[in-house]
């Protein structure tokens, strides 16, 4: 009976049935100057429903009227609910709010037969209810009858006697002109001020909210639409409208194949390391092996996934399928759009996703920000059973960037040097120097990139670790170390008994001579850092914490390869300068380079031959450089990396595919958000301008207890939100206006991924240059979270709060760095107006006040910060445990305080707006319908007095049933302490 189940059938049905947008229509308004044409709706039917001369199952009882609606197939005979009215109660003659509506996709002809039947609800807890009357009509009865109204008369179940009537009138949801404001306010006081309401699955003729952009990456809408009354006895319309990301699926696909390709690449590094010694050699299998686990796993997570079809959202019910782990939870767009007469249309976006967590994996040991500390304070013990080096976090990810690094530079410069040689063939100067000034700064940017100790350490490494390597120096010994050899002979148990740790020596593995043998000095990180004396008598040398240093490897051979590239280019610039000398018109129109005076490699080419074959043999000597530090730095950093892997071993395996599935969640949801704050904002050229100088604040608003497994899904989100500061974004033109090529794709690796968003050619011209140019766009996430539930009144009685303060004191000052960035670079003009003229450096002043106050439930954290991201043009998130109960009231609070402080909303409709979005909440509306019991799901936001009835103090205060379950729980902890 009631609405959930109704609703789920009618969106299965009209899901199923869809066909692929993307038909070319004409007409409708298009963004100005981009010449994207809106599509414009196809007819159909809406209509409100209100019953006049009610008779109820009691004499004198009113009733409590509910009208079911269905659909009677005339091919096949069989009825299909349809939709359900909210509860009107004690009304004879009730008005109901909640229209009708058949969407255009909708299977429904002239013919098809709705019947609506009117039921008694007695009870709403129970479900009691029983039957007044039904009434059939056809949509073409409705079609073509006078003034849009049809009158029908309800029947008893015998069909004799009339038990009322009900009135069907079509509904215009277009927007209303003031002269239908007056019919409307009439109209209202007749019914008791009820609020007017229709809800509609696929919009209004003149809604532009759906245009060619959003039918790429949005889908299946359902809008709900209404009009209040404001202070001045003005109407406002208001629509919500709620749609599904195909993002949710197609960014973790794509993650899940970056992160398979990543890890075979790194497998196949560590197999060109080449001949390791049988320890090391015995590592590496294991490494590999580990990988080839996890690549399996996700090679098989993905194959699902690309089985799955059908809605574009995972329900919570499927938060422990493992297949769909990568996926987050219940992510949806929702915007409210507020239409007031003779204003400018405003739009409030925000995007609600379940949080980002490894639901699938549990949360005992806590989440991912306890385990990676403790997994990193146990890596030591690890890197010394595994006779490993341990490398700290800050020198695994300097490793991982010299080999993006290397990796990404050693093409261009390759191309870059085909480019010079290809302008000396032409003799064009103004392309030599060009190609020339390109060339050295990505040769110099290379050379950068390599300086640093660790690379030098890791190659001493390495070489150690290979097995020649004792070998070839065993009878060499170095001066000063022969008193520490029988130490070094120990055996492990006699090192045990002695209190010393084992040696963290890369060379030293079971069987093999120990470090004494070979010139190695290891520096161990339990002493906090050694130093190295120096031969020539001067200071010792302080190295890094436990990376190796040598003392008698030839550490002349890596800087010679190193500085043979700077030498190689300056071959290159001399030659350069050399030719324009040739050149005196251009020689006296151009700066020349400071010259590196080679001369015995300038004489040896024939100044006066061809410009190609003059510098042909100095590219190539640079291109041979450069491959050759490249292999150097590559097997170095791989080494790295393998002990880092090794020292890791189960454990961080596990915490990496951990973190990669709350990244993925994470990651959906923000390019959810920026593609969806890109669409609105394309016409806005101060929001493009705060784009590319300054970047977005995608705010996360969290309503996650501090208690039981809700700490863990909050340490998981606090790593996976700071995860997304390696994420850029990149505007791109589309190859065609294609909904298949205009999907955002992601590219990169796990310490930095870039989303490109590409946009259709026309409305690609119309960004600024900057943005066409391809330049990164930087997004600032920050999280605020505040437990708002009866979990959370546990935990601020007896519990531990520290994590919650922590992350909102950390992400205050993300947020207050990022506004005095905005503040420096991007005027003021550029940022939306509001009503409230309340100055921004005041709202942050009383957020950083509040966050270090000791206040219990204090919401003030989450509006002052949601109310601080729109007056920046940011992304507002809202997320609890599934995105429903608790996102739900948030969200519908936020919109009527909007509503209120924005639009002028009149006091005496706040909370009538309030309980009319609740009754059939948009958001637990979409959500419920694809859950495992949408019927009983649905019930709880639909007629239960907790929701239809939650007021913003209730949000905020305890209620009754908390106190009950805190007194008990107060009482079990009492007679548990006494005992």
């Amino acid at each position: 009976m009631e609405d959930g189940g109704t609703r789920h059938l009618g969106r299965e049905c009209r899901v199923d049935m869809m066909e692929e947008e993307g038909e070319p229509l004409t007409g409708g308004d298009g963004l100005t100057g981009a010449g994207v044409i809106l599509i414009p709706k196809l007819p159909h039917v809406e209509f409100s429903l209100e019953c006049r001369n009610l008779i109820g199952s009691g004499r004198d009882r009113k009733p409590n009227a509910l009208v079911q609606v269905a659909v009677i197939d005339p091919r096949e005979q069989y009825l299909v609910s349809h939709a359900c009215t909210e509860i009107v109660e004690g009304s004879r003659d009730p008005l109901f709010l909640t229209g009708v509506t058949f969407p255009p996709e909708y299977p429904a002809s002239p013919e098809t037969l709705v019947k609506l039947t009117v039921y008694d609800v007695r009870d709403k807890a129970r479900d009691n209810s029983s039957f007044l009357g039904s009434a059939t009509f056809s949509v073409s009865d409705l079609l073509r009858s006078k003034d849009d109204q049809l009158t029908l008369n309800l029947r008893s179940s015998d069909g004799v006697l009339a038990v009322g009537t009900v009135l069907v009138s079509r509904v215009n949801t277009g927007e209303m002109e003031e002269g239908d404001m007056d019919h409307i306010t009439a109209d209202v006081q007749q019914a008791q001020k009820c609020t007017l309401v229709c809800e509609s699955s696929q919009g209004t003729p003149n809604d532009k909210d759906n245009s060619p952009l959003t039918g790429a990456v949005f889908k299946n809408p359902v809008c709900k639409v209404y009009k209040f009354q404001t202070v001045d006895s003005k109407w406002m319309l208001v629509r919500e409208q709620m749609e599904e990301c195909t993002l949710s699926f197609s960014i973790p696909r794509q993650l899940l194949h970056l992160y398979i390709q990543e890890d075979m690449r790194r497998i196949q590094e560590l197999r060109d390391l080449g001949e390791l010694s049988p320890h090391w050699d015995n590592l590496r299998k294991e490494v590999i092996g580990r990988y080839g686990q996890v690549i399996a796993a996700y090679q098989e997570t993905l194959a699902e996934l690309n089985k799955i079809t059908g809605p574009s959202f995972k329900p919570s019910c499927s938060k422990a399928q493992r297949y769909l782990e990568f996926i987050p939870i219940n992510l949806h767009t929702q915007r409210m759009r507020v239409t007031c007469p003779r204003q400018t249309d405003a739009f409030y976006d925000v995007i609600t996703v379940g949080a980002p967590a490894a639901h699938f994996q549990g949360f005992k040991g806590g989440g991912l920000q306890r385990l990676l500390s403790r997994h990193e304070a146990e890596k030591k013990s690890f890197s010394t059973a595994y006779q490993c080096i341990y490398y700290s976090p800050e020198h695994t990810a300097k490793a991982q960037e010299v080999l993006h690094s290397v990796g990404h530079l050693q093409p261009l410069i390759s191309g870059l040097a085909d480019q010079l040689l290809q302008a000396a063939q032409q003799h064009s100067m103004a392309g030599l120097r060009e190609a020339l000034k390109t060339l050295a700064g990505k040769t110099e940017q290379f050379v950068h990139a390599l300086k640093d100790e660790l690379v030098k350490s890791a190659l001493l490494a390495l070489h150690a670790a290979q097995p020649g390597y004792v070998t070839k120096n065993q009878n060499q010994t170095l001066p000063g170390h022969q008193g520490h050899s029988h130490q070094d002979h120990q055996s492990p148990s006699q090192r045990g008994q002695q209190g010393q740790s084992p040696p963290q020596n890369p060379g030293h593995s079971p069987g093999q001579p120990s470090a004494t043998d070979s010139p190695v000095v290891v520096c161990n990180n339990v002493d906090g850092g050694s130093q190295t004396p120096r031969e020539d008598g001067q200071a010792p040398l302080k190295r890094q914490d436990s990376i190796p240093c040598h003392k008698e490897y030839d550490e002349e051979e890596w800087d010679r390869v190193w500085a043979d590239v700077a030498k190689s280019l300056n071959c290159v610039i001399a030659m350069v300068d050399k030719l324009q000398e040739q050149e005196p018109i251009n020689n006296n129109q151009e700066q020349p380079i400071p010259k590196q005076v080679l001369a015995d490699v300038i004489t040896s080419h024939n100044p006066e031959g061809d410009w190609r074959e003059q510098l042909c043999p100095l590219v190539v000597r640079l291109k041979e450089c450069v491959a050759e530090v490249v292999v150097r730095a590559r097997r170095a950093m791989t080494f790295v990396l393998l002990q880092e892997a090794a020292c890791s071993i189960p454990q961080g395996l596990f915490l990496k595919q951990r973190r990669d599935v709350v990244f993925s969640q994470a990651l959906a949801a923000l390019a959810c958000g920026f593609v969806m704050r890109l669409y609105a904002g394309m016409e806005d050229k101060g929001f493009l301008r705060q784009l590319h100088l300054v970047g977005l604040v995608a705010q996360f608003e969290s309503l996650l207890s501090t208690y039981s497994e809700e700490i863990g899904m909050l340490e998981d989100m606090e790593v996976g939100i700071s995860d997304l500061h390696r994420v850029a974004f990149k505007i791109t033109q589309a190859k065609t206006d294609d909904p298949c090529d205009l999907q955002p794709v992601v590219i990169g690796r796990r310490d930095h991924y870039t989303v490109e968003v590409p946009l259709p050619r026309l409305v690609f011209q119309t960004l600024p240059h900057e943005i066409k140019e391809g330049k990164a766009l930087q997004v600032y996430p920050v999280l605020f979270n505040v437990g708002i539930n009866e979990q959370q009144t546990i935990a601020d009685r007896f519990g531990d709060i520290s994590l919650q303060e922590r992350i909102n004191q950390r992400n205050f000052e993300i947020l207050d760095s990022y506004y005095k960035s905005l503040r420096d670079k991007v005027p003021s003009e550029c940022l939306p107006c509001f009503q409230t003229q309340t100055d921004l450096k005041d709202l942050l002043g009383t957020l950083g006040q509040n966050v270090v106050t000791k206040k219990r439930k204090n919401v003030e954290i989450l509006w002052l910060a949601g109310t601080i991201c729109r007056r920046l043009n940011g992304i507002r998130f809202t997320s609890c445990k599934s995105a429903k109960d608790r996102t739900s009231m948030s969200v519908t609070l936020e919109q009527c305080a909007l509503l209120r402080d924005e639009h002028q909303l009149n006091k005496d409709y706040f909370i009538r707006a309030l309980d009319c979005m609740r009754s059939r909440l948009t958001q637990g509306e979409v959500v419920c319908q694809w859950d495992s019991d949408p019927e009983a799901a649905c019930s709880v936001a639909e007629n239960k007095p907790a929701s239809r009835h939650f007021y913003p103090i209730a949000l905020l205060l305890v209620s009754s049933h908390l106190l009950v379950v805190w007194l008990i729980l107060s009482l079990v902890f009492l007679l548990a302490k006494y005992q």
